[in-house]
């Protein structure tokens, strides 16, 4: 019995160290929101959004990803199925090509959700992004949360649903 107790106690303390750790890297190495930033783009109704004003009716998430990150390729489709949940999301591709090969690229993966084409990196270097994917979400014009790394489809849904709150 005492010995499980030891094995216990180590394993919560690894684990508690494992969350300041990497509460500590992922706070780091998160986006932050620039003064006056522009995001814009133009939905399917040939209308042009801000996405700062668009955050002041419900949480928009900003997912800044690339065609060539790996972990990209497991998040996407969370990203995707948020979207087609009805979630407002904008997309930064960070240096992935062209127009055509970004948009061949989100055909073959199944994307339809908004994205502005990021080549340069320049949207991406505004926000202070150092890693992607990184998210932010903004509600009512302010950054609500920045997250970096895997984010499972319940946990986004998590995030989007506290935003709201």
């Amino acid at each position: 019995m005492k010995k499980l107790r030891k094995t216990l106690f180590s394993a919560l303390t690894y684990l508690v160290m494992f969350i300041i750790i990497y509460t500590a890297v992922n706070l780091w190495r998160s986006p932050v929101m620039p003064d006056g930033p522009k995001l814009i783009y133009q939905n399917s109704s040939k209308q042009v959004v801000d996405v700062v004003a668009q955050s002041h009716d419900a949480p928009v998430l900003i997912y800044f990803w690339g065609s060539w990150c790996g972990v990209c390729r497991t998040t996407g489709p969370n990203v995707q199925t948020l979207h087609a949940n009805g979630h407002d999301v904008l997309s930064v591709a960070v240096s992935s090509g062209n127009d055509d090969e970004l948009l061949a690229y989100m055909n073959k993966h199944g994307y339809d959700f908004y994205t502005l084409n990021d080549q340069q990196g320049v949207i991406f270097h505004e926000w202070g992004g150092q890693v992607t994917p990184s998210f932010v979400i903004l509600d009512d014009g302010k950054v609500a949360q920045s997250f970096t790394g895997i984010a499972p489809l319940w946990l986004l849904r998590l995030r989007m649903w506290w935003a709201g709150l």
